[in-house]
């Protein structure tokens, strides 16, 4: 263990024999069960907690997803948060299972994925109301977008004052592209509200193969911090998916040497401060 705590914020798990997920059958390499046994970093002590994703089950399994999920953490006491699905669209539904999520032993935050979904879906007026409500007990919202929907995920922040969010994966930049300056944009008047985090994740997965080392992520990921500050960072391996890019090990590693020239304080708040803070996790982060 090093002498900063880490806190994973962004790992999925998830077994096909108990739930269905409809994505897996275009990700072959995903196709299988992954469980805390077989996240390396449990494994060898690197992190000091996790806190899982919801892994996009199939419509109507969220609460089982949820259930599953805190038995995995019955037997895995690092496992310490859940980012449960909620349906915001449903608006007959919305308001009964965000009471419920509040009163559910882990769950820290709530996330229906914008990605893939036609412009102006997060701006529906239900869409909108919807996550109006997931402040009301307090909860932060996950914003899963694409570069291209930054815009769109602002206009959201705008008009849910009361809600706090946190940007999975930057954002999502095309880096495989090289398309940095329309991202860096929009992603800086994002940051421009202090509601908003930014996980330090996913960006292995956005890469080509030869962009996945420090050197051709490291502007990436300096330019989250100069947008955000140290102090809304959240570190995050997207595990399993990251495995598509080298791994959960690649990513932490690319992420201590472009973070080694960084104060300490600095590093604390990104391995681990800001997760605990901004998901309201029991977990003791200051040496």
């Amino acid at each position: 263990m090093g002498l900063v705590p880490v806190i994973d914020a962004h790992v999925h798990f998830w077994q096909p024999a108990a739930l269905r997920y409809p994505w897996l059958a275009d990700e072959p390499a995903l196709g299988g069960a992954f469980l805390p046994s077989d996240y390396p970093p449990l494994a060898s002590g690197d992190v000091d907690a996790v806190v899982f994703v919801e892994a996009n089950v199939a419509p109507g399994q969220s609460g089982d997803e949820v259930a599953w999920v805190n038995r995995l953490a019955d037997t895995e006491p690092r496992l310490v948060g859940i980012v449960a699905f909620v349906d915001l669209l449903d608006g007959e539904r919305r308001h009964a299972a965000l009471e419920r999520l509040a009163r559910t032993q882990r769950v820290v935050g709530v996330r229906h994925n914008i990605q893939h979904q036609a412009p102006g879906f997060a701006l529906q007026p239900e869409f909108v109301r919807g996550v109006q409500a997931v402040g009301g007990p307090g909860l932060p919202f996950d914003l899963c977008i694409t570069a291209d929907q930054l815009g769109e995920a602002t206009a959201l922040v705008e008009r849910c004052p009361d809600t706090s969010f946190v940007l999975d994966h930057c954002g999502k930049p095309a880096i495989r592209d090289g398309a940095f300056d329309g991202w860096s944009r929009d992603l800086e008047r994002l940051a421009g509200y202090e509601r908003v985090c930014c996980k330090l994740s996913g960006l292995l997965t956005e890469a080509r193969d030869e962009q996945r080392s420090p050197a051709t992520l490291a502007p990436w990921i300096e330019r989250a911090r100069e947008c955000f500050g140290a102090a809304r960072l959240i570190f995050g391996s997207d595990w399993p998916v990251s495995t598509l890019g080298g791994g959960a090990e690649r990513w932490r590693s690319i992420v201590d040497e472009v973070s080694a020239g960084w104060s300490e304080a600095e590093r604390r708040a990104l391995f681990a401060e800001n997760a605990a803070r901004v998901y309201g996790l029991s977990v003791p982060v200051h040496g």
